[in-house]
């Protein structure tokens, strides 16, 4: 590598992401104690700079930098937006939660930031190295920002159980991209593809570099059979980082997927295809039928969450640039949906009282119709209720394992959304035809409303208008 191919443009919001985190991290300290305000407007600043840089540096041309370790194509622009978007959206959500419970300090923003970096380095990896590099900067961040609460001993069981498992998959992804290395002698993706194509790299060292990576990256994401972490860590997590968990992350893990297995082992499809089948069948049916036995909403949304991966890999492993469209569409779809989910607990949530059991969705809508009403549209829509946003998402990936024959696999994606579609009514019953626990009046932060309110009318817009976000999703697969 030499000065002549280095092209910083492209990476220009990871550096200015880079500078600004280490900012905060250096005037956090030095701030009085209301001092985590400025570590909050910098924060949402830096993110507004960001999408900024980012939308005027959009192209449909394929950008290469650092002499082809880092690529930015329109997947990777188009990801990149909807992770500062979903950052802001939490932090602007979490800021009261944190107040309240005395934990409002700039490590939580600081950290934030560090996570995003690691995501936008993963979605523009042309590196086996840069992969690993991002996924583990984002995860490092994570590991501490589920410990935030330091005097919670659930909080701190959940980050240690995050961690410790988390390190596990690590280790499995490192060692399957090390013998990558071994069979194609590449850490570059295009040469690992070429490698595979021509049958150049030894088949079975390959197969079995399949298998580690696979299973290391559907681990990160909290993929069946690999998901007995994320219901411990989703739970025991302070609720303002349950947020964060559960949304930009998962843009980042499909990115790793899509960099892992399309760019880099796409020759390889019938057999990583296999090992995506079996994942998504179990993660829809585990997490649509253990969600159904929960009394705990953020248990339930958490076991929701699997279900909702299996879905997204239904779009992957179509193979087709339809499919990762697909895929991408119900990724957003599911971020967006999951913010409003666990925003309702946010929402319910008051200093002494985290709001956690379904039964604390009783007689929401006496409490506050206009929120029952954004609660009704989030669950219709994570239901797959026609005519909102999560039915076309379900939509989009179903038709694209139909159209490359595997039919059955729909009819089975189908069976268990109608499953997963009984703890969502539940739940609205309890929202409109059950009597309050709580009668005290409905005393949210008005950031949290807003949000809410914002995340209710993109179900019903989306719902009724999806094609804006499908032509986006297309045209980032060249479509």
């Amino acid at each position: 590598m030499n000065l002549a191919s280095l092209n910083l443009q492209p990476v220009l919001p990871e550096i200015v992401l880079a500078v600004m985190a280490c900012v905060i991290l250096l005037v956090d300290p030095f701030m009085p104690r209301r001092g985590s305000l400025v570590s909050y407007i910098l924060s949402l600043g830096t993110l507004a700079a960001l999408f900024l840089i980012t939308l005027l540096q959009m192209s449909d041309t394929v950008r290469l930098s650092f002499a082809g370790m880092v690529v930015n194509d329109p997947m990777a622009d188009l990801m990149k937006l909807t992770i500062y978007v979903l950052v802001a959206a939490v932090f602007v959500m979490s800021r009261q939660y944190l107040k309240e419970r005395g934990i409002d300090k700039g490590e939580y923003y600081m950290l934030g930031l560090f996570a995003v970096l690691g995501m936008m380095i993963t979605v523009s990896a042309n590196h086996l190295l840069l992969l690993y590099l991002g996924l583990e900067l984002m995860s490092l961040a994570l590991y501490a920002m589920a410990a935030f609460k330091r005097d919670d001993g659930r909080a701190s069981e959940a980050a240690m159980k995050y961690f410790i498992l988390g390190a596990l998959a690590s280790g499995i992804l490192l060692y399957g991209m090390s013998l990558i290395y071994g069979a194609t002698g590449s850490f570059e993706l295009t040469a690992i593809a070429a490698a595979a194509a021509e049958g150049a790299a030894d088949d079975i060292v390959l197969k079995a570099a399949l298998v580690l990576v696979v299973v290391g990256a559907v681990f990160k994401l909290g993929v069946a059979p690999f998901h007995m972490w994320l219901p411990d860590v989703y739970e025991g997590a302070p609720t303002a980082v349950t947020l964060f968990l559960a949304a930009a992350p998962k843009i980042a893990g499909l990115a790793l997927l899509i960099r892992l297995l399309v760019d880099g082992l796409g020759p390889m499809l019938a057999d990583w295809q296999a090992m995506l089948i079996v994942v998504a069948m179990l993660s829809m049916a585990i997490g649509n039928l253990v969600a159904i036995a929960q009394t705990s909403f953020k248990r339930m949304l958490t076991y929701s969450t699997i279900g909702h991966v299996g879905f997204i890999l239904l779009g992957l492993l179509a193979g087709t640039a339809e499919g990762y469209s697909a895929a991408l569409f119900y990724t957003i779809a599911y971020a967006i949906m999951t913010i409003g989910g666990f925003g309702i607990i946010l929402l319910l949530a008051r200093q002494g009282h985290e709001a956690e059991q379904l039964d604390d969705l009783k007689g929401l809508n006496d409490r506050s119709p206009a929120m029952a009403f954004v609660f009704l549209l989030l669950m219709f829509s994570m239901a797959g209720i026609p005519f909102t946003f999560g039915f076309w998402a379900k939509l989009a990936v179903l038709q694209a394992v139909v159209d490359v024959g595997l039919w059955w696999l729909a009819l089975f994606a189908v069976i268990t959304a109608v499953i997963g579609a009984y703890y969502y009514l539940r739940a609205v019953k309890l929202v409109y035809f059950d009597k309050p626990v709580d009668q005290q009046p409905l005393q949210a932060d008005s950031n949290v409303r807003g949000v809410l309110v914002i995340s209710g009318a993109i179900m019903l817009i989306f719902g009724l208008y999806p094609t804006s976000l499908t032509v986006l999703t297309a045209s980032a697969f060249g479509l």
